[in-house]
């Protein structure tokens, strides 16, 4: 039985019609966007795909899983990037997928940087670069430090991530242990100039509140 097969044989009806109209790495985000942002008011939680469509809620983490299964229920690669930081800052993963010879990313996050990456990309690394200089903490200084190989979800049954009840805890120890690259010899890290203040001004944004509610926004062009 094929992967895709395998992983449509466990959905609920439900769970089959909301995968059904993700038929498009763009389908995908415009669904990820949608779903408030889980603030773990309750807790720490890795929710499986089951979990955040009943729950209408994700964070980074259980966004992009959501996203490699539906890539994966219609018959592509369910493949994950992980960004390691420093400084105390948050690591961040997407999905990645593939529209000929080039990559993209579909991201679930709560700020305007590390969004959504058209298939533009001739490699996983340079599509990881896009994400560098934007990935900042509030005083300025930029995080990023590693980047994972494409991490095949696929190596694991559904059962034990699509639908699981239980806190992914395992998938995410998994791929924090799985192969990374550094982003540049510790020479070069040493010498990253701060994200500017309008750069820091920019990233207070947020889509989602902490009440639920989703701020929309609109493009307000201005005489320069």
């Amino acid at each position: 039985m094929s992967y895709e097969k395998r992983l449509k044989g466990l959905l609920n009806a439900g769970e089959r019609v909301a995968l059904r109209q993700l038929g498009t790495p763009q389908r995908i985000q415009d669904y990820l966007d949608t779903l408030s942002i889980n603030y773990e008011t309750g807790g720490e939680t890795y929710m499986s795909p089951r979990r955040v469509l009943a729950e209408k809620r994700a964070h980074c983490f259980e966004g992009a899983v959501l996203a490699a299964a539906a890539l994966a229920y219609h018959g592509r690669k369910p493949l994950l990037l992980d960004f390691q930081t420093r400084f105390s800052d948050e690591d961040h993963v997407v999905a990645l997928f593939r529209e000929g010879r080039f990559w993209g990313a579909i991201s679930k996050t709560n700020h305007p940087v590390l969004r959504y990456r058209d298939a533009v990309f001739a490699s996983p690394r340079e599509l990881a670069m896009s994400y560098f200089n934007e990935y900042a903490l509030n005083d300025g200084r930029k995080s990023m430090r590693a980047y994972s190989a494409p991490f095949d979800v696929s190596r694991y049954m559904p059962e034990t991530w699509v639908t699981a009840e239980g806190e992914l805890q395992w998938l995410v120890d998994a791929l924090d242990r799985s192969r990374h690259f550094p982003i540049a010899p510790k020479k070069n890290m040493g010498h990253v100039r701060k994200a500017d203040a309008i750069e820091l001004r920019a990233q207070e944004c947020v889509e989602w509140e902490r009440s639920g509610k989703r701020r929309h926004y609109r493009y307000r062009p201005t005489n320069n």
